[in-house]
């Protein structure tokens, strides 16, 4: 079978994108041939049945230079392959129907956010289908064309291999934005340390902000890290490539998501793959997860005392076991080619 893929950036270095190239990766084990197209490249070092093609953001190239580019790649390869499959780009859908229904493919998008644009409404009229996460993690009201597939973790990647240590390990991971409500988690660090007085803790963040709004909102955390006191306890260790996530994850105890994306977080069901403890105030995982692990939302009193509660808590291979189950890598890669054949 022969593919062609269309998402953002095929860049193996990339701290947000980089889980992508494995994806890639899986997919070209199962196919004869894999057409990539992305909207910037990067690092890649892919199998030689993989054709990876740029629309050029990184060369600076104009939006309508982008949209030609496109069109014109689709007009060489539509006859080759057996169907397209967008990831997470509603608008891509769009641009690429004509030329799809031209040459009578099927076409799949994915999509993993709660947001609900003009875009991805449009799209759900332009594709056969399409597969997300979890029930939460595609919220239009036609659920007629939506399969919930799981996510896709490399559970021979995201293993566990923990790293003794006196202290108790917090791990943060995404970009800094006002969406990951980082101040919650800082506040529930804050009531440990200063107001309960337990010390051998220690937190790392990673992540980088993006936008001009999201580095003002970085400015206001560390503003925040530094009223309460906490520089000793939390280190802030920038952007890491994806590639490097599973031995941050492994010298860790716990990941904490405040996150209100309101979809399933990958980086939760890695931390647990890597058999993390996690919390999560993300109402997606609510039937994922059991209560021990779960805290309200902007509620750092309730944060901090799950926090506690966790201390005394061995490891929980229940955790991986989800994940190997209902989010593993290569079972996606299964159900998404099976719907091309």
């Amino acid at each position: 079978m022969k593919l062609l893929i269309i998402t953002q950036k095929v860049d193996r270095e990339d701290d947000i994108l980089g889980f992508f190239h494995h994806w890639v990766e899986k997919f070209s084990e199962k196919l004869e041939k894999l057409y990539v197209v992305c909207l910037w490249q990067g690092e890649y070092h892919l199998p030689d049945n993989v054709e990876v093609f740029s629309l050029g953001k990184e060369e600076g190239f104009s939006k309508p230079y982008q949209l030609f580019r496109l069109q014109k790649f689709l007009f060489k390869h539509l006859s080759e392959v057996d169907g397209i499959f967008v990831h997470m780009c509603p608008i891509y859908a769009i641009l690429s129907f004509l030329l799809v229904k031209i040459f009578r493919k099927k076409m799949i998008l994915w999509y993993v956010h709660k947001s609900v644009n003009w875009k991805l409404k449009l799209a759900e009229k332009c594709v056969d289908k399409i597969l997300t996460a979890s029930e939460e993690s595609c919220r239009l009201k036609n659920r007629k064309k939506i399969e919930i597939v799981g996510h896709g973790i490399d559970i021979d990647q995201f293993i566990p291999r923990p790293t003794p240590s006196d202290k108790f390990r917090i791990l943060s991971v995404g970009r800094i934005a006002p969406v990951k409500n980082l101040e919650t988690f800082i506040r529930a660090i804050g009531i440990l340390v200063n107001q309960k007085n337990i010390k051998d803790i220690r937190v790392k963040i990673i992540g980088w902000p993006i936008l001009t709004s999201d580095r003002k909102y970085f400015e206001k955390i560390k503003n925040l890290v530094r009223e309460k006191k906490l520089e000793n306890y939390i280190e802030f260790l920038g952007s890491i490539p994806h590639q490097k996530m599973p031995e941050y994850y492994q010298q860790n105890d716990l990941l904490i998501s405040a996150s209100e994306t309101g979809s399933v977080d990958k980086a939760v069901l890695e931390a647990m793959a890597c058999g993390n403890f996690v919390l999560t105030s993300n109402e997606a995982f609510k039937e994922i997860l059991e209560e021990r692990y779960l805290f309200k939302k902007r509620d750092s009193e309730d944060l901090a005392k799950k926090i506690i509660n966790l201390k005394e808590f061995t490891i929980d291979k229940n955790l991986r076991e989800i994940v190997i189950k209902n989010h593993n890598l290569d079972n996606l890669i299964e159900r998404i080619n099976s719907n091309f054949k």
